[in-house]
């Protein structure tokens, strides 16, 4: 008889581990609290308006290729990717409009615009990124981290030169390492957003993650013609090719634990769900506040996820308009005057930062399926602080929401509010609601520490056999690729734990 698999949750992370383990002969079981799947990857439509509501790119694509390849078969069948150049459209507050493209000698030739010395360099610092993602990608990135005696021996068999080392373990901070490379402060801020893509700040984040614009810059921007949630609709299709069960509307109430470890999972509308293992894909420390019983939680690990810095959060409005704006790319964002205070506010102060980097995103500039004749679909984001008693978003909603469009008007929306004819709110305690998000985090732990890499919790659960976990919070992070990769991490360690690999 096959070995049965539990998963809560329907995110990337649970629908990717349940794909593997399904092709593995397993039978598998996802069990999803909400009527949709996708987790923060999700999908708002209402008269011709279409919304993805969290991850707005795609990058890494072969990752996504490798995952439907193990269904038998394939991405680029079932989705059109298209790849955006220019990527990105940056407005700064005096003015400045700045175009990066996955181009390396047009984006030199528009670097040097503003600065010889910094086109010169934005080459060098690619390639920081770059030997940083040769070292560390197989033996971190896609891998497991339950040996780490393996994996340092894995990085040291990879560090050919003495700058190698360096470069993993350096002690500078992103930022310090963007200002060794860019003179110019608009070029500096352009390079230290990357820090945002694993919710952290630049001020305070390892220079390793200098990993993130090489990915982007080598990989590439793409984007699922009809949304990205178009991916989440394509792994429900894989699911079904490779015989996963998928439950929704399926609220799991606790994991059974034994003596042995788990047992299985017990449903909040009755009835208990056996399994010789159990996924969570829902934040690990929600899952050990929430699902796993008191008695059963290792209390020294539960008070070392209590103590980890939850990562930003976000407020997002969803507005659909009357007009176009024809100056928006399908990217955009729109600077703060103060980069530093902004990341002050939000990690130190933890209260929304009072002038903002805004990001829109318009796919309805590349798709005009996304919005109705002459209109414009706009998923606007602003970093937000994890919820704390700092700062309410109850009490502070509307404000926010008001400031956030006032400032979108000044730098080039304009009557931007005349022409909103659709709107949704999304503040950070909508997401710890929606998808128990601990304190509205979207990437569960900050990595605003120099071993943050290796700090995050791991796939499988520490003294508890048989509970596993697939998602953002955990190794090897956020961001589409590295939760599939997830995915792929704890079915790994099932097979190997079950005796099937």
């Amino acid at each position: 008889m096959s070995k049965t698999i539990a998963i809560i949750g329907a995110g990337v992370g649970g629908m990717a581990a349940a794909i593997h383990l399904a092709a593995q002969g397993f039978r598998v079981q996802i069990f999803e609290r909400n009527a949709s799947v996708g987790g923060k990857l999700n999908l708002l439509e209402c008269d011709g308006w279409r919304f993805d509501t969290g991850p707005s790119l795609l990058t890494m694509p072969d990752v996504a290729r490798d995952l439907f390849a193990v269904a038998g078969a394939s991405l680029d069948d079932a989705l059109e990717l298209v790849p955006l150049d220019p990527t990105c459209r940056y407005t700064f507050p005096d003015g400045i409009i700045f175009d990066t493209s996955s181009e390396q000698e047009r984006m030199m030739a528009t670097i040097s615009e503003f600065s010889e010395h910094d086109a010169e360099h934005f080459p060098r610092f690619l390639d920081y990124g770059r030997r940083v993602y040769e070292i560390t990608a197989e033996p971190f990135l896609f891998n497991a981290l339950d040996g780490m005696p393996q994996v340092g021996s894995a990085l040291l068999r990879r560090l050919n030169r003495p700058q190698d080392l360096a470069r993993v373990l350096s002690p500078i901070t992103l930022h310090q390492l963007v200002k060794r490379h860019f003179r110019d402060p608009h070029m500096q801020q352009v390079f230290d957003r990357y820090a945002t893509y694993n919710g952290s700040s630049p001020y305070r984040t390892p220079a390793v993650y200098a990993i993130i614009p090489y990915v982007e810059y080598h990989f590439g921007v793409w984007y699922p013609r009809g949304g990205l949630y178009r991916l989440a609709e394509a792994l429900v299709d894989l699911l079904a090719k490779v015989g996963v069960e998928l439950h929704l509307n399926a609220p799991v109430r606790r994991v059974i634990c034994g003596g042995r470890g788990v047992m299985g999972i017990e449903l909040v509308e009755g009835g208990d769900i056996p399994a010789d293992a159990v996924i969570s894909n829902v934040d690990i420390a929600t899952t050990y506040r929430y699902l796993v019983p008191e008695d059963a939680r290792p209390r020294a690990f539960v008070e070392r996820l209590a103590s980890m810095e939850p990562s930003l959060s976000g407020f997002v409005l969803l507005l659909g308009t009357d007009c176009r704006y024809d100056h928006l790319l399908h990217h955009n964002i729109y600077f703060s005057d103060n980069y530093r205070q902004e990341f002050f506010d939000i990690f130190e102060r933890r209260v929304a930062p009072r002038d903002p980097t805004i990001y829109v995103c318009a796919t309805s500039r590349t798709d005009a399926t996304q919005a109705p004749d002459g209109g414009e679909n706009l998923f606007v984001l602003v970093n937000a602080p994890y919820l704390s008693d700092d700062f309410s978003w109850t009490a502070e909603r509307e404000n926010y929401r008001d400031l956030v469009i006032d400032k979108l008007e000044r730098m080039g929306l304009v009557g931007l509010r005349e022409h909103i004819v659709f709107e949704r709110i999304i503040t950070p305690e909508d997401l710890e609601a929606r998808y128990g998000a601990q304190r509205g985090a979207i990437y569960g732990f900050s990595s605003n520490s120099l071993f943050a890499p290796f700090a995050r919790p791991q796939n499988r659960a520490p003294d508890l056999p048989g509970l596993y976990f697939a998602g953002g919070s955990v190794h090897p992070g956020g961001g589409l690729p590295l939760v599939m990769l997830s995915g792929k991490i704890a079915a790994d360690l099932i097979a190997r734990d079950l005796g099937v690999s």
